[in-house]
């Protein structure tokens, strides 16, 4: 209980904190956000890690000096890219293991959920689950298990993987530092949560007529 506690106080405080981090250190502050938006996109184990809202949160300090701009969305751009990377890879590694057996770091509800998102959009889930939070996380992975064609989901990645960070990095860097929305900072990120997770749960809910009315 106290974990949860702790991760929603980070959510709704996403400025302050990273805010502690920057000042505590310093450059270093670069590599602990390569790593969180590595870990998100490519383990399967950490898929409640914050995404959309540490990168606008990034963009934000970016436009007052503390990052640059520039570094910050190569760097994390190439964190994402390498995290699906990494992702699929253990997927196709896994392979039929995946079936056969009931692992228990992976939430089977979660891979039943991104399997059926990606019979809908096919290797385009690449690239719009980036923008879905656990789906983003879960979506490379099957497609490694699924034997998808590398240089196919190479090519998606890359794609999904430049507009998702630039979407949000720079968005914050533009938007963050608005007064209004520096003032309210913490009801745009509950915002950006809502958004993102809003394409899921009109899925489950077209989902759940659809059963309903067969």
């Amino acid at each position: 209980m106290e974990l949860i506690y702790t991760f929603i106080d980070i959510f709704m405080h996403l400025d302050k904190h990273l805010g502690a981090v920057i000042q505590n250190y310093g450059v270093w502050t670069y590599l602990i956000l390569f790593l969180i938006i590595f870990c998100e996109t490519g383990l399967v184990v950490t898929p409640i890690l914050p995404g959309d809202s540490l990168l606008f949160a990034a963009g934000a300090f970016a436009a007052t000096g503390s990052f640059h701009v520039l570094w910050l969305f190569v760097l994390l751009t190439i964190a994402a890219i390498l995290g699906d990377t990494v992702n699929y890879w253990v997927g196709k590694y896994l392979g039929d293991r995946i079936e056969e057996k009931n692992l228990r770091f992976i939430n089977r509800e979660y891979l039943d959920k991104t399997h059926q998102f990606y019979e809908r959009h096919g290797g385009k889930t690449i690239i719009i689950a980036r923008f879905m939070p656990i789906i983003r996380t879960f979506a490379p992975f099957v497609a490694g298990v699924g034997k998808m064609n590398y240089f196919r989901f190479i090519s998606y990645n890359v794609v999904g993987g430049v507009v998702w960070i630039a979407s949000f990095v720079f968005g914050g860097y533009y938007f963050g530092n608005i007064p209004m929305v520096k003032k309210n900072f913490t009801l745009v990120i509950l915002a950006i949560i809502f958004l993102s997770i809003l394409p899921g749960i009109v899925e489950f809910i077209r989902h759940r007529y659809a059963r309903q009315a067969s």
